[in-house]
């Protein structure tokens, strides 16, 4: 290996410490599963370094990294939602219902983040978990930012509706490794953002 390939292997293995963990998370916000979040973002990272060199001049490759972990996960999702369905059509059964159930027992954020469609689940991660600009998120996702504003704004309110106006639960917090905080937006927050206003 020469000189550019010895810089070009340092750079990279410099990204993956910085990088990996918080792509570990953001794959666990969009999945709600802690056991392939680490996978997604290993063959997240596997992908990036096949093609190295156009990542590593690329303005933010940092950007780049969350959508393929973003592509990654609908992929995954959708791969999912098919087998339930195929399961569904051989093993049908009643879904069990409780009579009066303790709600704030049983609703969660990250359960809450999973019924939103993919694409406003994503900006909602992004934008409150990651504290990403709405530029920042719109370059992830490869969307406009009117778009963002738009999903951002929608899944909010949704999430907002699922969980009323409860305290929010502790669980999701402590999943991401987040101190428990009050308010959707708060609770969404992972170590690594940033501090002060959200950008624009």
């Amino acid at each position: 290996m020469g000189p550019v390939a010895d810089d070009a292997a340092a750079e990279f293995h410099a990204f993956f410490a910085r990088h990996y963990a918080e792509l570990s998370r953001f794959a666990h916000l969009l999945t709600g599963e802690p056991d392939a979040a680490d996978d997604l973002a290993a063959d997240a990272l596997l992908a990036l370094w096949h093609r190295w060199d156009r990542v590593r001049a690329a303005d933010r490759p940092v950007a780049y990294a969350r959508g393929v972990v973003a592509n990654l996960a609908r992929t995954r999702i959708r791969s999912a939602v098919r087998e339930r369905r195929r399961i569904a059509l051989f093993w049908p059964h009643r879904e069990e219902r409780t009579e009066n159930p303790d709600v704030a027992g049983v609703v969660d954020v990250q359960e809450a983040l999973r019924g939103l469609p993919f694409r406003k689940r994503a900006c909602v991660v992004l934008r409150h978990a990651f504290d990403l600009s709405e530029r920042e998120t719109a370059l992830a996702l490869g969307i406009s930012v009117g778009t963002v504003k738009s999903q951002t704004s929608k899944g909010m309110a949704e999430l907002q509706r699922r969980l009323g106006s409860r305290d929010l639960p502790r669980t999701m917090p402590a999943a991401v490794g987040a101190p428990p905080r009050a308010g959707t937006a708060a609770a969404l927050r992972v170590p690594g953002g940033r501090s002060g206003g959200r950008r624009r």
